[in-house]
Formats: structure tokens, C-alpha cells, sequence
């Protein structure tokens, strides 16, 4: 098999493609890049979003526009959409500790041992672990499955989420698996258990999600609402396992830390099964021709640079790898991000200096 061609373009001609994520370790350029392919797409495709889960919102300050949870137009792109949102539940009626996971976690733990010490027979019935991930989902996952039914609601044809650092973006990845998981063994467990049981278990659940999330009230039907949002989460776990449907961009720099980084990251999506074909390195100095370096720090710069990148063209043969140059101002605003992002079809052609001619 030949070389891959070294641009997006296999990403632009995909019109199958739903959910586009675009993620590596911080600071390497993700939301630049993000709103670059934006842009792009916007070109040939009706209805596109940008979605930040990085608590950083990047996108508001890369577009010179502020964007909120609700998606909103890219002022200058009629069919480009954006929107940030935050990957914590935050509630203003708990403190910040009383939100933590773990005191959410212990908090539910202690309800169902307080329960089922006053019924015997009930703590040999009830998996305590199993139950927690349940909780565990009601907590970090509330806002973004929230956020996928919006956005299949609104009937986007492509969504790009410009993604948090890699451990928060793998845990963003796993969670609709972890979600169905928790719901199949909350359902099984209900089946087991006789009425009584149930009840507890019930009443525990409803007690919980109303400290986790500051309700006076919680429907007591919570069963039946799981029974109708599993279909959802089903699809959502399919569509991401379904390289028609998915992919994830790689995104990082030519430095040992960027590079293990971006390995960890591909071995993880390869675990979710999860498609990736395109790794982009960016910020790479690449001069036209070799007296243009006359700065050390340059020339020891590119040495490095051209050793990291060598190993990501080893590492990843069968990828198409995009090489972008160090900008030399900051890209902010449509103009710029257009213009930028047409190095993401069209690479600039550099020469490569080794080190023996520098």
C-alpha cells in the first residue's frame, strides 16, 4: 500500500461521518484545529457543530465570538454551529466537596447500608459495586448525554468536539459502554429482587439523584425512565464503535511527552474500538531552505522535531499523517482559521532539513 495522502481530505469526502473527535495532550493546538475543520466542513456539508468539552472553552476566544451551552452560528459561516459545555455538574445549592464523586458515591453506599440493615436478608441481595456505577454515570454523564439527544434533536450532519486532555476525553469516550453496562445490571438487579427489595433500592436511587443534583422532588417512575432512555444509549455506544459513524483525529507535536501521549491515546481508542486513520503534528518549524536557520535555538529546535517525527511516520504508517508549520502570529477569528485550515487539504510543501546540512 502506498503512502497516505497527507491531508484531511479522506475526513471531508466521508459524508457517512456523525461524530468527529479531535484530541492529544494539551496545549498542541485541538481547538485551532477543531475550528479549522469546522470551517471546512462547513463547505460541504448543510449543518455543522463544534462542541467544546474542555472546561478551558477555547472556542469562544479562537472564533473572537462568545459561545454558550446552546448552540450558536459562527458569525461569518451561515451553516457553522458552536456550543461549550461543562463536563462537571455543578450545582449551586451543594458546595463543591459535597459534589465530589467519591462523597456522592460514599453518600449513596451509606443510604443503601442504612436500608438494608433494617430489612435482613436484603445486603446478601444487593452488589453494591454494580449498583455505585449506575450512580457513577448519573453523575458525570447527566449533562453530555443530555447534550448527544440536543444534538441529534437538532439535526446536525456532523459534530466535531473539540475535546479536553486525553485522560478526560477517554473517560468521555468509554462512558456510553460504562452507561449501558450500569443500566443492563441495574435492570437485572430489579428482576432479582423481590418487592420489598425493590422498594429499597428505589428509594435509595431516588434519594441519591436528588442530592447529586439539588431536586426537591424526584419522579418517583425513575424505572420506567431508564426503560426509555436505554435505546438511546444504545445507539449513541453503536454509533461510536462504527468507523462509518466516528473517527478521531490525533493531535500533537513533535516531543517525546506529545508522542507517548498520542501512543497511549491510540492504544486506548483501539481498546474502545473506537476508528482513528489521521494524526496531525503541529507546530513544526520548517524552514524553505537551510541558511534561513541562523538561530540555535531554531536549528536545535528542528533536530528534535525531526527525530520525533520520524518516529511518528514509523509509528504510523497506516495513518494519514497532516504536518502543519509553526504559525508565526496567533490564528484568531474566521479569517484566519480559513485561511489556516486550507493547510489542512493543502500542505504547504517544506523542505525537510537532516541534520547534517544545518
Amino acid at each position: 500500500m502506498g503512502e497516505l495522502a497527507p491531508t484531511i481530505q479522506n475526513i471531508i469526502d466521508q459524508q457517512s461521518l456523525k461524530w468527529i473527535f479531535v484530541g492529544g495532550k494539551g496545549g498542541v493546538g485541538k481547538t485551532t484545529l477543531s475550528c479549522s475543520l469546522g470551517i471546512q466542513l462547513a463547505k460541504v456539508r448543510r449543518r455543522v457543530l463544534i462542541v467544546s468539552t474542555d472546561p478551558a472553552h477555547n472556542i469562544s476566544d479562537a472564533f473572537s465570538q462568545k459561545f454558550t451551552k446552546t448552540p450558536t452560528q459562527v458569525e461569518g459561516v451561515e451553516n457553522l454551529f458552536a456550543m461549550e459545555i461543562d463536563p462537571v455538574v455543578v450545582n449551586n445549592a451543594y458546595s463543591e466537596d459535597a459534589m465530589e464523586e467519591d462523597n456522592v458515591l460514599a453518600q449513596g453506599r451509606s443510604i443503601l447500608v442504612d436500608l438494608a440493615s433494617s430489612f435482613p436478608g436484603i445486603d446478601e441481595a444487593m452488589s453494591f459495586g454494580e449498583v455505585m456505577k449506575y450512580f457513577k454515570f448519573l453523575l458525570y454523564g447527566r449533562i453530555h448525554f443530555l447534550t448527544f439527544r440536543l444534538i441529534q434533536d437538532m439535526n446536525f450532519d456532523v459534530v466535531i468536539f473539540d475535546t479536553a486532555p486525553t485522560g478526560h476525553t477517554l473517560r468521555l469516550l468509554s462512558l456510553p459502554d460504562v452507561v449501558e453496562k450500569g443500566i443492563r445490571t441495574f435492570m437485572r438487579l430489579r428482576r432479582t429482587f423481590n418487592p420489598l427489595a425493590r422498594q429499597v433500592l428505589l428509594i435509595a436511587v431516588l434519594y441519591t439523584i436528588g442530592s447529586m443534583f439539588g431536586m426537591p422532588e424526584v419522579d418517583s417512575n425513575i424505572s420506567q425512565k431508564i426503560d426509555d432512555i436505554y435505546p438511546s444509549i444504545q445507539q449513541i455506544s453503536a454509533q461510536f464503535k462504527d468507523r462509518e459513524k466516528t473517527t478521531f483525529i490525533c493531535v500533537c507535536i513533535a516531543e517525546f511527552l506529545s508522542v507517548y501521549e498520542t501512543e497511549r491515546l491510540i492504544q486506548e481508542l483501539c481498546k474502545l474500538q473506537i476508528d482513528t486513520h489521521n494524526v496531525i503534528v503541529n507546530q513544526l518549524l520548517y524552514p524553505d531552505k537551510a541558511e534561513e536557520f541562523k538561530c540555535r535555538m531554531c536549528a536545535a529546535r528542528h533536530r528534535i522535531q525531526s527525530k520525533y517525527l520520524a518516529e511518528i511516520e514509523d509509528l504510523y504508517s497506516d495513518f494519514h499523517i497532516i504536518k502543519l508549520p509553526l504559525q508565526e502570529r496567533e490564528v484568531r477569528g474566521v479569517e484566519d482559521l480559513s485561511k489556516f485550515s486550507e493547510n489542512l487539504l493543502i500542505p504547504k510543501k517544506l523542505e525537510r532539513l537532516t541534520p547534517e546540512n544545518l
